[in-house]
């Protein structure tokens, strides 16, 4: 008979059972219920962020009464390292370092350099990259690259100052995020992407400036459609500017053309300028969802592992990890979480089969 381990429930606190799960053959990684293999690693560092966008973190929700998680709650670097380790074990060739602002958490690159040293079961290097707003990166983007980071992400919304000082509710401008962009180019954590959320009579009227400023740079430039994370950020279908609508706009302008990636997991589709300017990209959770091809798992900055963006529930592995439990033992664990992993919700989003009412915020597990 399989032994039944009781892990916390993140929604409700109660115990949730887990039945530990067949470790996958050497080189190979473990699959879900729909075939889909553990690939991808993201881990938020913390849930702090000194900005407060209005479709992540509103401010009348995270104001300044709003308790965050304390220091004593959050893995430390070297839990986060081994849970990673054992994740590789199981396929993951890729980590992302999120939160909130993973910049905030004080001296991320002891944790990259942890990360960097770890390899995968036939002995390649992660592919480690991290997402951040940019507005401190310009300090950081030397030492992150020193310490192994391979990659970053840069959220960016708007080029107007004013624009993009509303939608991050922040004193930082757009300056301040290309200045972070540049630093990061310069410290050779490139192609740096560049991902901008559209809203529709918001910021949509900066689609073709966005596209025209990443043009010939080298950097990728992606454009988001607006989704549904959380439950706070008053989330509005109307407001979505479909990635089709994207593409028209900037072909008209620049002609582009698709270019073919079989890759699963890949969450963007790539398009290319003719001309030979670039590529972009578009991510179209809410009109073309991708659940069928991700692969990704989700660890919170306490330790709870979720298994999509949109999920409700987690499982805590902090107890565990802390209670003594082996590597073999969490590896399995992590097995057999995996293994009975179904999640769909942008697919049923789409078939309005989806319970919108209980979703983690983006603020807490990372985009």
């Amino acid at each position: 008979m399989s032994k039944v381990i009781l892990l916390a429930d993140h929604r409700t606190g109660r115990p949730a059972s887990v039945v530990p799960g067949e470790l996958p053959p050497d080189g190979q990684p473990a699959l879900d219920l729909r075939a889909r293999p553990l690939r991808d690693l993201r881990i938020s560092v913390t849930d702090r962020c000194n900005f407060r966008c209005t479709y992540c973190m509103p401010r009348e929700v995270f104001d300044s009464s709003y308790t965050f998680m304390p220091h004593s709650a959050l893995l430390s670097f070297e839990e986060i390292s081994r849970l990673a380790g054992i994740f590789t074990r199981l396929g993951v060739e890729k980590i992302r370092l999120t939160g909130g602002e993973p910049l905030l958490r004080k001296h991320l690159e002891n944790l990259v350099g942890l990360l960097a040293g770890l390899r995968t079961p036939q002995g390649r290097p992660l592919d480690l990259t991290l997402t951040t707003n940019g507005s401190v990166l310009a300090r950081k983007a030397a030492d992150l690259a020193r310490a192994g980071l391979t990659r970053v992400t840069v959220s960016l919304d708007a080029l107007d100052s004013a624009m993009f000082q509303g939608m991050s509710d922040s004193g930082f401008t757009p300056d301040d995020v290309l200045r972070g962009i540049d630093a990061a180019a310069e410290a050779g954590l490139a192609p740096v992407k560049v991902n901008m959320v559209v809203r529709r009579g918001l910021n949509d009227g900066q689609i073709l400036p966005m596209a025209e400023r990443f043009r010939n740079t080298g950097h990728i430039l992606r454009f988001i459609e607006y989704m549904d994370v959380g439950n706070t950020n008053g989330w509005n279908l109307a407001e979505v500017v479909p990635s089709q609508e994207v593409l028209d706009r900037i072909g008209s302008a620049y002609p582009i053309e698709p270019i073919t990636d079989g890759e699963m997991g890949r969450v963007a589709e790539r398009w290319r300028y003719l001309d030979g300017g670039g590529e972009i990209g578009v991510i179209s959770s809410v009109t073309h969802a991708f659940c069928g091809g991700c692969t990704r798992a989700r660890l919170s900055p306490e330790g709870k592992l979720f298994l999509c963006l949109f999920a409700h529930e987690g499982y805590d592995l902090r107890a565990p990890l802390r209670d003594g439990a082996s590597d073999d033992e969490l590896a399995r664990i992590l097995a057999g979480i995996w293994a009975g992993r179904g999640d769909n919700y942008s697919e049923l989003r789409g078939r309005n089969m989806a319970d919108p009412s209980r979703k983690i915020e983006m603020s807490y597990i990372g985009g």
